[in-house]
């Protein structure tokens, strides 16, 4: 019996560890940390053996097969000593993908890869398939194909999963954008993480749908490495039709779905784009347009995406705290005519903040800095924001954007980095704004 060590017990990691007891191999898992408890149940009841608060390297290496979770990285010392040993090192992705001959859509992308994704699955769903959603968002893809319970699964993928994804080929290959991201774990190399997100495409056959907006500077300038064998489907907008959703297919001829944008469910120009990308890949498995127009109707995004959280004396606020790089605040800067109040800070990636200068300009009337060191934004943007606030108090940074508030104004958090410095997470900082900003505004 073949043996897979499973690194890491969070949901992917859990949830490979049952698919892969379940297709008989001899498991065993293991995480330096500690195990939600209803985790540790699933392997209990499963009978897989595990471990937590160390790595035993003996048991480990002597698998045949490893399967890792996304958040370690290739730099550790596990990882180098893994591939010292030439043993096979997967992701979840790679590892449940070959137990399923469901139809996959597989979605990457350095900014809009979950709203893309829900809003691919709400197309589908509510059209009548079978379909599970799963990746980098809701349940592990590993325990669904064990389930067999869909005929479709619609997939965020980050790259980090794909680092580890050699013979995955999903039917339909979404690639949205690649802006700068995550640098920190790609050498600081830009080119290397391009590199990653080109994976979705490495498979691709004649019959695959693949996906991408042809406006994307870093698509266009690595052309060659598009998967021009496959069905490509780019997405373009004329300047004389810019106020419509236009998908432009490059083998087919023009689709003909339109959707006026100020009937669309998400605002802004980068949401357009991503619209588009579901609205194609739903096009791809089937989905009619009539069937399309009527569930875009009723497509509500998840939390912490430029959600509104709250109105006080007519200023409005936003909570955009899934934006974790720099173009992801460019986008949601993008989004707002009014003037903005921005809060932004947390643990720096390795960002450059020049590419939100002239937006700043234009739109900020004030910015809060929110982390432990702020000392980089306070250098950047000091010299062209006349008001500029440092803290690492959310209670203090809210405060301020009330007293700096006129009727009319957007309060947005839009950080543009990790939250790790004073949040559990990204819907940890999401939340906690959002209270904040009912326990200062109610009553007043």
């Amino acid at each position: 019996m073949s043996k897979i060590v499973v690194l890491g017990g969070g949901e992917s990691g859990v949830g490979a560890a049952l698919l892969a007891k379940h297709e008989g191999f001899d498991v065993f898992l293991s995480d330096q940390g500690q195990l939600k408890p209803e985790y540790q149940q699933s392997l209990l009841d499963a009978q897989i053996p595990f471990e937590q608060g160390s790595h035993s390297m003996d048991k480990i290496l002597d698998a045949q097969e490893i399967i890792i979770s996304p958040g370690i990285p290739e730099k550790s010392p596990i990882v180098k000593e893994i591939k010292h040993k030439n043993i096979s090192l997967v992701s979840e992705i790679e590892f449940a993908s070959r137990y399923t001959q469901a139809k996959i859509i597989a979605i990457t992308g350095s900014n809009g890869k979950t709203t893309t994704t829900l809003l691919t699955y709400h197309l589908l769903k509510d059209a009548g398939l079978k379909v599970g959603l799963a990746g980098n968002i809701g349940h592990s893809f590993a325990k669904q194909v064990m389930e067999n319970q869909h005929d479709y699964y619609v997939l965020e993928i980050s790259s980090f999963q794909l680092d580890r994804c050699f013979q995955f080929a999903p039917d339909v290959a979404v690639l949205l954008n690649i802006t700068p991201d995550h640098l920190d774990r790609y050498e600081y190399q830009f080119e290397n993480y391009i590199q990653s997100k080109f994976r979705i495409f490495q498979n691709a056959k004649p019959n695959t749908t693949c996906i991408f907006w042809s406006g994307d500077p870093v698509l266009q300038s690595h052309a060659s490495s598009l998967p021009h064998q496959a069905q490509v489907r780019t997405i373009s907008f004329d300047d004389d039709t810019a106020d419509m959703l236009i998908q432009q297919h490059d083998i087919k001829g023009s689709s003909h779905f339109q959707l006026a944008l100020d009937n669309a469910p998400l605002k802004g120009p980068h949401n357009a784009i991503n619209m588009s990308a579901a609205i194609l890949a739903a096009e791809a498995v089937g989905i009619s347009a009539e069937s399309i127009h009527q569930s875009l109707l009723t497509f509500e995004n998840a939390p912490h995406r430029l959600e509104p959280c709250g109105h006080w004396k007519g200023i409005q606020f936003i909570n955009d705290s899934k934006a974790t790089n720099v173009d992801a605040v460019f986008y949601a800067l993008n989004s707002f005519k009014q003037p903005i109040i921005l809060l932004i800070g947390g643990v720096d990636k390795g960002n450059e903040y020049e590419v939100l200068d002239d937006l700043v300009k234009e739109k900020v009337k004030g910015i809060i800095c929110l982390g432990t060191d702020n000392q980089k934004l306070v250098s950047h943007f000091g010299p062209i924001c006349s008001s500029l606030f440092s803290t690492d108090k959310l209670q203090s940074a809210v405060q301020k954007s009330l007293e700096w508030g006129q009727s009319g104004d957007i309060v947005l958090l839009s950080p543009a980095c990790a939250s790790f410095d004073l949040f559990k997470n990204y819907e940890d900082r999401g939340n906690q704004f959002k209270a904040m900003v009912k326990t200062l505004t109610d009553g007043k």
